[in-house]
C-alpha cells in the first residue's frame, strides 16, 4: 500500500487561535454561527494611489480570509471604500486639518496638466473618488485580492452610506451616548461608554490630558469632555456635503465604518474585524463605542486583529527619503505581482515588516520554485489530485495558519516537503497528481501560481514560447548569429532564457 507523506495531522475548526487585540492574548477562534464567518476590514481612503504600506493589511485580510475558507468556513468579507470625512490628521480622535479627498482633487489637477491622469473634472470629488478607487481595484487584482473581485455588493462606499450614518448618530443622541454642540457639531460622550480605552489603552484620564497631543484644541470649548470625538460636522462649505438634522454637513470619519459594517452585514456583532496597527486608536477604539452604544451589544466584534507598521530597508516610509512605493510603481519597475503578493504576507503579521530589495529576491525565488514545479508537472500532461486539509502536507499548512496565521511556518513546512519530494523515499509515496494538488490547494491561500501553465509564456503580441523555439530551429540550420539576436530580444524583454539538450526555454524575470 503507498504510503502518505509521514505528517501527523490534527485539524479541527477549533484549534484555531488568533491573537485578540481586544483581550491582549490569544484565543481561540469560535465564529458566532458555526461554518459562517463574518469580516470586515477597514479599506483605503481613495485620495492616492495606495502604497504597500496599505496593501500589507489588505493581503493580510486576504490571506485570512483565504485560509478561513480552505479551514471550510464561509466567509463574508466586507472592506469598505473612504471617499469622504477622512481628514489629515486623523491621529485625532475628531480630525483635523484638510479633507483628504481635497488634496487628492489638487494632485489630480497637476497630474492631469502632466498627462498622466485622465478625469474630466479634477475639482468634482466624486470623479476624483472613482479615479482613486479604480487604480486601488486594479492594483487588488493584480496581487489577487478576492474582495476586489466582489465590489459590489462587499466594498460599501462611505458617500453611498450617509442616510445610515445619521440614522445611528439618531439613536446615540437618543441613547444619551451623542449630544449636539455649538454650530451644528455632534460628538460621541465617551464617558457614557464603560468601555472606551479598553482596546488601546487610552484610558480617559489619558485622553483628559491630551495625551500625545491625540485631542484637537479647537475642538475644546465646545465639548464635555476633551476626548470626545466628532460624529457629524455641519459646514454648508465643505467640498462633500449632505442634509442633515443638525445642518448640511459631513460625517466623521469613525462613524462611518460601523454604520457600513452593520448595514452591509445586517449583524450588530461581527466575528473578526482587522486593520493596521495606526487605526486601533482612534478609529477603531471609536467603532466599538459608536456600534455599541448605538446597538445596546456589549461589544462589535469579537477578534480585533492588526497588522504591524511596514519598513523599507529598515527605516520609515517615506516620499522624501526616496523610499515609498506604491503597488503599481514596483509593478512597472518589472517586478511580478505575486512576488510583491509573497513578500508582504511571508512574514508575521504581528510583526513589523522590513521590505527589501534582497527580500524581493528571495520571494522572486520561492515564487519561482513553486511556478517551476506546477509548470513542469503541467507540461507532463499531469491532472491534479483532489486533496483538501486531511492531506498530511495541506494539513501540516493548515494547522501552521491555524497557530495565529504563522505563515513562516506554513510556508518552511512547504519548501522543506517540496525539497524531500525529488528524493527516492518520496517518490514512491507521491503521486505526480497529488504533489500537482497539494499545491493547487496551498495556492488557495498563497495564491502566487497565477500565472501561464507551461513552460514559456505568451505576453500578447510578444509570444516568447515562439522565439525560444526559433532559437533552437537556429541553432539547428546552424545560424547562431540568429539565435543570439532572439536570444538578446528575449532578455531585452525580461525572460531568463537558458537552452539545454531538451530545447530552450524563456520565463518571464519576477524581479
Amino acid at each position: 500500500m503507498r504510503q502518505r507523506f509521514p505528517i501527523t495531522v490534527k485539524f479541527q475548526v477549533m484549534d484555531i487561535r488568533f491573537y485578540n487585540t481586544l483581550t491582549h492574548q490569544v484565543d481561540p477562534f469560535i465564529p458566532i454561527e458555526p461554518g459562517q464567518v463574518t469580516m470586515y476590514n477597514c479599506g483605503p481612503t481613495v485620495y492616492d494611489y495606495a502604497h504597500i504600506g496599505n496593501f500589507r493589511a489588505f493581503v493580510f485580510a486576504d490571506m485570512l480570509r483565504r485560509f478561513l475558507e480552505l479551514a471550510g468556513f464561509n466567509v463574508t468579507q466586507v472592506m469598505n471604500i473612504t471617499d469622504v470625512g477622512h481628514m489629515t490628521e486623523d491621529q485625532l480622535a475628531d480630525g483635523g486639518g484638510q479633507d483628504k479627498m481635497q488634496l487628492a482633487a489638487s494632485k489630480l489637477k497637476a497630474a492631469k496638466k502632466q498627462g498622466v491622469a485622465k478625469v474630466d473634472n479634477p475639482d468634482d470629488p466624486y470623479q476624483v473618488a472613482d479615479y482613486f478607487t479604480q487604480a486601488f481595484l486594479e492594483d487588488s487584482r493584480a496581487l489577487g485580492l478576492k474582495i476586489a473581485d466582489e465590489h459590489d455588493t462587499h466594498m460599501p462606499h462611505a458617500t453611498a452610506h450617509v442616510t445610515q450614518m445619521i440614522a445611528m448618530i439618531e439613536k446615540l443622541i437618543a441613547s444619551g451616548h451623542a449630544y449636539v454642540a455649538d454650530g451644528g457639531a455632534v460628538y460621541y460622550g465617551v464617558e457614557s461608554f464603560a468601555d472606551y480605552g479598553k482596546l488601546s489603552g487610552n484610558t480617559l484620564d489619558k485622553l483628559r490630558g491630551g495625551a500625545g497631543g491625540r485631542v484637537a484644541d479647537e475642538h475644546q470649548a465646545s465639548k464635555r469632555h476633551p476626548g470626545d470625538f466628532l460624529l457629524w460636522k455641519a459646514d454648508s462649505s465643505h467640498i462633500m456635503k449632505w442634509p442633515s438634522p443638525w445642518g448640511e454637513g459631513y460625517p466623521g470619519w469613525h462613524i462611518e465604518c460601523s454604520a457600513m459594517a452593520t448595514h452591509v452585514h445586517g449583524k450588530q456583532i461581527i466575528d473578526i474585524h482587522t486593520g493596521g496597527e495606526d487605526n486601533i486608536f482612534p478609529h477603531h477604539e471609536c467603532e466599538i463605542a459608536q456600534s455599541c452604544g448605538a446597538s445596546g451589544q456589549s461589544h462589535f466584534a469579537n477578534v480585533w486583529m492588526h497588522t504591524r507598521f511596514l519598513l523599507v530597508e529598515g527605516e520609515k516610509m517615506s516620499k522624501s527619503k526616496g523610499n515609498f512605493f506604491t503597488v503599481r510603481q514596483l509593478i512597472d519597475d518589472g517586478i511580478d505581482p505575486a512576488v510583491i503578493r509573497f513578500e508582504l504576507l511571508k512574514s508575521h503579521y504581528r510583526s513589523n515588516m522590513n521590505f527589501t530589495r534582497k527580500g524581493l529576491a528571495d520571494s522572486a525565488s520561492a515564487v519561482q520554485k513553486l511556478r517551476g514545479v506546477v509548470d513542469a508537472l503541467v507540461a507532463d500532461g499531469v491532472e491534479a489530485e483532489p486533496v483538501d486539509v486531511t492531506h498530511p502536507v495541506v494539513g501540516a499548512f493548515a494547522n501552521a495558519l491555524a497557530d495565529d496565521l504563522n505563515m513562516s511556518g506554513a510556508v518552511g513546512g512547504l519548501f522543506k516537503w517540496l525539497g524531500e519530494v525529488g528524493t527516492a523515499d518520496a517518490k514512491s509515496s507521491q503521486t505526480p497528481g497529488e504533489i500537482l494538488g497539494v499545491l493547487r490547494k496551498i495556492d488557495t491561500v498563497l495564491g502566487v501560481l497565477n500565472a501561464t501553465d507551461g513552460v514559456g509564456d505568451s505576453d500578447g503580441a510578444f509570444n516568447a514560447e515562439a522565439l525560444a523555439s526559433q532559437i533552437d530551429q537556429a541553432r539547428a540550420a546552424k545560424d547562431f548569429a540568429t539565435a543570439d539576436r532572439l536570444r538578446q530580444e528575449l532578455t531585452d524583454a525580461g525572460y531568463d532564457v537558458m537552452t539545454t539538450k531538451e530545447g530552450t526555454t524563456a520565463r518571464k524575470k519576477l524581479v
